[in-house]
Parts: structure tokens; C-alpha cells; sequence
């Protein structure tokens, strides 16, 4: 692809995330609080587990893999990542089994767009992935605070820093059947111009067995919008010894501590 229209297809990606993070019910920007259920969890009166204004006592209940909502209008099946409401709240559920967490999205939220460097042409690179030191699954954080089972992927070596560097790529579940390659990554501008913890950026496939890495689609985790969000360790080894100024910026106050490596 041509670096015109990549920028072209960056900026339609950019302004359709801008419309979703100011007008969906659950965009991250409204996330009010995200706790884990364990076997059961209660909401509603003050006196609730996760207390909830004016919603009649409700409980979430696990068994197995089996997630139900019970409350004043009787018992539903609630399935994994489809939000539902309570009152005027917006609810998901989500995570692993034996590590199921709720998530809640107020009615508004703040106005608070994202911010973003000038597309780099130089910022994009096309290459193999290579094969996994250590084939296997890890368990983490994904984009959306979300704690999956990733599968090592490999690595990506790209021209930066003081010399090639190696990044770690992994695919992570989307829902469902589907995986998305991701690589979390930190560089020389976080804390300074960027997310912290760091920033994900996705490795798109191109055929031939190429891939394209673009960091001008770097984007913050969610943890970025709102603090209900836990933040995702940074990757061991995905360091970049140089300021990467290519995706989303961050203005905020940020983290007082990054996780340790994983």
C-alpha cells in the first residue's frame, strides 16, 4: 500500500475511534468501576458489594462457566463481552473462567479525545514474522483491561533504537474464535508525551508471509481513560531505546508505578 493512502486509511481508523470513544455506552471513557465477581457478587443498595444508585438489589452468580443476573424481574443468562443495563447503568462481564469481572459505564462521561502525532511515513515497516523462542499461552492484559490467555506469536525485528530491535508478538483474543497480533511496546516518549505503561499496536498481515507494523497506529490502553481500568504490564524486552512520536499521545497525569515485566 501506497504511504498516501495508508495515511488515508490511519485517519478514517482515527476518526472512527473519536466517534465511538465520545458516544458509546461503553466506551472507556465511562467506565465507572470493574471488580471481579468470584462466585457471586451483589449490587444496588449501599450496602451491595458494588454499590449501584438506584438499582434494586440485583447478584451476579458464576458457576462453572455459566455467568446469571439475578434481581426484581427474575433470572437471565448474561454472556461474556455483550454489555446489558441495570437502571441507568451499562454492565459486560468478561474475563477467564474463575476470574470472571464485571465492568460498569455510567450514563456520560467526560469529553475527552484522543491525541495523536502527525502520520509518519517512516514509521511503518514490513517484515517476517519470526517463530517464538518458547511456543506457549500467557496470561495477561489485554487492551481493554481485559485479563486473556495470549498465545506467543513470535517477533518482529524493526530498525529502531541503537540498532535492530526485537519485539514480542502475540496473538490475543478478541472473542470468540477470533485473534488479533499485538505487540505492547514502550519507547523513549512514555511519560513524556505518551501512556506510561506503554502503547499496543497492532501487526497486520500483507501477504507473502509479510506483516506491516505501523506505530502511527499505536493507541493507549484503556487504563489511559478511566483509573476502574487495571493497566497491562509492559512486555519484557519490548523496549524501544528511542522515542517513537508515531500514534496516540497522552496529556494526563499517567501512573505513579508501571507494573513489573511479564
Amino acid at each position: 500500500m501506497l504511504h498516501g493512502q495508508n495515511a488515508d486509511v490511519v485517519a478514517r481508523e482515527r476518526a472512527d475511534f473519536a466517534a465511538w470513544l465520545e458516544s458509546a455506552p461503553t466506551s472507556p471513557l465511562g467506565a465507572i468501576a470493574r471488580q471481579p465477581i468470584g462466585a457471586s457478587l451483589s449490587l444496588g443498595p449501599d450496602d451491595a458489594d458494588l454499590p449501584l444508585t438506584g438499582v434494586p438489589r440485583s447478584q451476579l452468580d458464576v458457576q462453572n462457566d455459566r455467568i446469571t443476573l439475578s434481581g426484581p424481574d427474575g433470572q437471565r443468562q448474561v454472556r461474556r463481552g455483550v454489555p446489558f443495563r441495570l437502571g441507568e447503568f451499562t454492565l459486560t462481564v468478561d474475563g477467564p473462567t474463575g476470574r470472571v469481572a464485571v465492568t460498569v459505564f455510567g450514563p456520560t462521561h467526560p469529553r475527552h479525545p484522543a491525541q495523536y502525532f502527525p502520520y509518519d511515513a517512516d514509521a511503518v515497516f514490513v517484515g517476517r514474522l519470526l517463530p517464538p523462542d518458547r511456543p506457549g499461552t500467557v496470561r495477561l492484559l489485554g487492551l481493554d483491561g481485559v485479563e486473556v490467555d495470549a498465545t506467543e506469536a513470535g517477533s518482529v525485528v524493526v530498525p529502531l533504537g541503537n540498532g535492530p530491535t526485537r519485539l514480542r508478538v502475540r496473538w490475543l483474543p478478541t472473542g470468540g474464535e477470533e485473534s488479533d497480533l499485538e505487540i505492547y511496546f514502550r519507547d523513549a516518549t512514555n511519560g513524556n508525551g505518551t501512556y506510561p505503561a506503554g502503547r499496543f499496536v497492532p501487526l497486520i498481515p500483507v501477504g507473502n508471509s509479510r506483516y506491516r507494523l505501523d506505530f502511527n497506529r499505536a493507541r493507549n490502553p484503556f487504563c489511559a481513560y478511566s483509573a476502574a481500568y487495571p493497566c497491562p504490564a509492559p512486555w519484557q524486552g519490548n523496549t524501544i531505546a528511542t522515542a517513537v512520536r508515531a500514534g496516540e499521545r497522552y496529556a494526563g497525569g499517567g501512573l505513579e508505578n508501571v507494573p513489573a515485566s511479564r
